[in-house]
């Protein structure tokens, strides 16, 4: 057997497990991959307030290039994280997170996997709000459950400042909170770049992301240390240095469930080798 394709049994098993994980005040504290400042630390300045223009990419038709993942029309592209049918709830031009009857169902996944993409997603969290902190509003967009770009509404709704909207959960805060309120649609436009391993397992290029939240940049060209917290039993508690088993680099998007009822509507991606023009 090639080296490449024990990896690729390897990322199996974490690519397996549904997007549920343990949070903040459930785990020891250990240092943020700056060296800064502790994981979830709440001395930590949250970032400055952004009010977003009124509108973005709100509506915004997929590209011709692009693979729509959800318009309104059934769950066809997506599969709950055990492969089998998608259970979430569609109503009208978009799907609310959360299973009927069930807590904690672990999301919905993409049937697809990409390399290197770009990802348009709206949200809109519950109104009139529930919760303060971690329990308002909150979900996930997951990329092959180890990745973490967080949904919470922070509107007028403090925590930690690596827990944040648009922020790459326990690694890095995003640049400026850029929410609105809740109950208002928000879109991220993400550029995913995934990571390589040589034959020999060794990795040679670290997953670098671009957030967009309602048209402002929240994550400019960030390198990820690893997986990010929370999400991922491979993750022992803090280790958010550890990058895990190498994995493909197609990789598959999971929105969270994180028992708050949190919509989602027109998903759409692009595949694309990013920066390049070969």
């Amino acid at each position: 057997m090639k080296m490449k394709h024990k990896y690729f049994f390897l990322a199996l098993a974490a690519m397996a497990a549904g997007g549920i994980g343990l949070r903040a005040a459930d785990h020891p504290v250990a240092m943020e991959p700056d060296g800064k400042w502790r994981v979830h630390d709440t001395n930590r300045p949250a970032p400055p307030v952004v009010t977003p223009g009124a509108t973005f990419s709100q509506g915004a038709p997929a590209p011709s290039d692009a693979e729509v993942l959800f318009d309104g029309h059934g769950l066809d592209q997506w599969e709950d994280p055990q492969g089998g049918p998608a259970s979430w709830v569609t109503n009208g031009d978009y799907v609310i997170s959360g299973t009927p009857g069930k807590t904690w169902a672990g999301g919905i996944r993409t049937k697809g996997k990409w390399a290197d993409f770009q990802l348009h997603v709206e949200w809109a969290a519950p109104n009139p709000p529930t919760g303060t902190g971690q329990d308002r509003g909150n979900s996930g967009i997951l990329i092959n459950n180890m990745y973490e770009v967080q949904v919470l509404n922070n509107y007028e709704n403090k925590t930690y400042a690596d827990g944040m909207a648009g922020g790459i959960y326990g690694q890095k805060p995003p640049l400026v909170n850029a929410c609105k309120p809740p109950g208002d649609w928000q879109t991220y436009d993400i550029l995913f770049e995934s990571p390589r391993w040589n034959d020999q397992g060794e990795l040679v290029k670290k997953a670098c992301i671009t957030v967009l939240q309602n048209g402002v940049v929240v994550q400019n060209h960030y390198e990820l240390a690893g997986m990010t917290d929370g999400i991922n039993p491979l993750l022992h508690y803090h280790q958010t240095s550890k990058y895990g088993p190498p994995h493909p680099p197609e990789v598959f998007v999971q929105l969270q469930d994180h028992n708050n009822p949190v919509r989602f509507r027109n998903i759409w991606i692009r595949s694309q080798h990013l920066g390049s023009n070969d």
